[in-house]
């Protein structure tokens, strides 16, 4: 289902076309993942409509870049919001209270995982493993890691992004 409200991503073309002479040729597929990463950076996810244009670029099935966008957890399909909480609840960070952390959390924002608040500024999300297993738990707000966090780090960290 196209969203003709969304603006095109083809003005991204020019920066995969310099992309594309990176890999020779026959390897046009390889540039799925990089595309589909700049895409990401640029809208905030990726829509159904970029996927039909990368379909048509590339040059690849549809259930290629289907699986790449389900294999990795970071691509989005919808938008989120402003900021993205991420909390780890792997086994390091659910010995040290991840789970209690997610709580917290719920309550604060006032949403289940998986949902952005209200006024569009909070998504929260539970991932597999952040990689930061000394410093558990850990919780990571768009591209910034925050570790060795507590219920109270959080309401801070919450209060500095309002």
């Amino acid at each position: 289902m196209n969203a003709p409200d969304l603006p095109s991503m083809r003005h991204l073309q020019p920066e995969f076309e310099a992309l594309k002479k990176r890999f020779p040729a026959g390897f046009e597929s390889s540039l799925t993942l990089p595309c589909l990463r700049r895409i990401q950076e640029v809208r905030g996810f990726v829509a159904e409509q970029d996927i039909d244009w990368l379909v048509e670029y590339i040059g690849v099935p549809r259930v290629q870049i289907e699986e790449v966008l389900t294999f990795y957890t970071q691509f989005r399909r919808q938008p989120i919001g402003r900021w993205h909480l991420q909390t780890c609840r792997n086994v390091s960070c659910s010995m040290r209270g991840a789970e209690g952390l997610i709580d917290h959390l719920c309550r604060r924002l006032g949403v289940k995982v998986g949902e952005t608040t209200d006024d569009g500024r909070f998504t929260l999300s539970v991932v597999e493993c952040l990689g930061s297993c000394g410093t558990a738990p850990v919780v990571m707000v768009n591209d910034a890691y925050h570790e060795n966090m507590d219920a109270a780090k959080l309401d801070a960290l919450l209060q500095e992004l309002k």
